[in-house]
């Protein structure tokens, strides 16, 4: 009788049997990884996770042209917001100081996505092992938001002024306005490829910056809201602010809402909207017609960002099946599909109790 040799012992998932075969397809190659673990059974402490970005990434991609573009407008608009917060301190009018403080907060999230789109292009590491490029994804997700949270405060504005008439107290607000939408209407055209309600993604950099084109493109609107209400009621219409503010309102919803969905499926990594789920069915049904196989389960596919199908798939093979012709059939299939960086784990079924 001939004994089977030893199986192997690894110390962070103990023996590794023979049936316990696993196989990962993948175009992009993966970079430079440690191979050893991050914890192991004698460290007596754990350690500190590199920093997010290293030193000087950040002007080091400024010399892209979306981020000098982006860093002018967030300068501009930060020196804008400075000097009208002065200027409502100084007078007291309260208006003044509370649209310097939206555009402040403003200025914080267009910041972010310059940061996402210099630390996109970072690459991965023993702990973000898929990268950065998600950054540019939850940017996007960030300013959309946002966006929404504005349409909402619209919302009750102009709700608040239909019942409290307080139309005439805002008119200094036209000079405010109008040099706001100069600013934005510049952001605009920096980014005017991408001002469109919805277009389709094919890299997690068109989200960002489409996000950012519809968050200068929503201020503008919202500006130019104002400067109409205001131009009402010089006219003696009634209820002009509300008719405004309420278009600007429904407006920045209906611009926001498809970046918010699609960011948003992306985060909760919902399979890829390109492929429909019939392909997915009618893959499971072909793989499971194979003579080597008797069970396909834990089918997970998802887009890591736009552009970058990832899936993962488990396999039961017949005892004495063909591993390899399995293995190559199923990535055909879903290279079909779109399915850039596939992982398969195949067991036999003698293994399985």
């Amino acid at each position: 009788m001939v004994m089977d040799p030893p199986m192997p012992w690894n110390p962070n998932y103990g023996v590794v049997g023979s049936g316990d075969r696993r196989l990962a397809f993948s175009r992009q190659l993966s970079s430079s990884f440690s191979s050893t673990p991050r914890l192991a059974r004698s460290d007596s402490s754990i350690s500190m996770p590199p920093p997010l970005l290293p030193a000087g990434t950040t002007f080091r991609w400024l010399a892209t042209r979306p981020m000098r573009r982006l860093a002018l407008l967030i300068a501009l608009n930060v020196a804008y917001s400075a000097t009208e917060l002065s200027i409502g301190l100084f007078t007291g009018r309260v208006g003044l100081v509370s649209d310097a403080f939206h555009l402040t907060f403003g200025c914080g999230l267009l910041t972010f996505s310059l940061f996402a789109m210099a630390a996109s292009r970072t690459k991965p590491n023993n702990v973000y092992t898929y990268g950065y490029k998600r950054l540019e994804v939850l940017a996007a997700f960030t300013n959309a938001l946002f966006l929404l949270f504005l349409s909402f405060s619209l919302a009750v504005e102009a709700l608040h002024a239909f019942m409290q008439d307080e139309s005439e107290h805002k008119h200094y607000l036209i000079v405010s306005a109008v040099t706001n939408l100069l600013v934005n209407l510049l952001g605009v055209w920096f980014f005017r490829s991408y001002a469109r309600v919805s277009i389709v993604y094919r890299k997690p950099e068109d989200m960002n910056y489409h996000s950012v084109c519809l968050h200068v493109l929503a201020d503008s609107v919202r500006s130019a809201g104002l400067i109409l209400a205001s131009w009402f009621l010089s006219l003696g219409v009634e209820n002009a602010e509300v008719l405004c503010l309420g278009i600007v309102s429904v407006a920045v919803f209906m611009l926001v809402l498809p970046l918010f969905k699609a960011t948003g499926n992306i985060l909760l990594q919902i399979a890829p909207g390109n492929v429909p789920p019939s392909a997915f069915t009618k893959c499971c049904r072909q793989i499971s017609a194979c003579e080597d196989v008797s069970e396909v389960c834990q089918g997970r596919f998802w887009e890591l960002v736009p552009g970058h199908a990832v899936g993962s798939l488990a396999i039961r093979v017949k005892n004495g099946g063909h591993y390899q012709s399995v293995l190559e059939h199923v990535h055909g299939l879903y290279q079909d599909l779109g399915i850039q960086d596939l992982t398969v784990q195949t067991d036999e079924e003698s293994d399985i109790i």
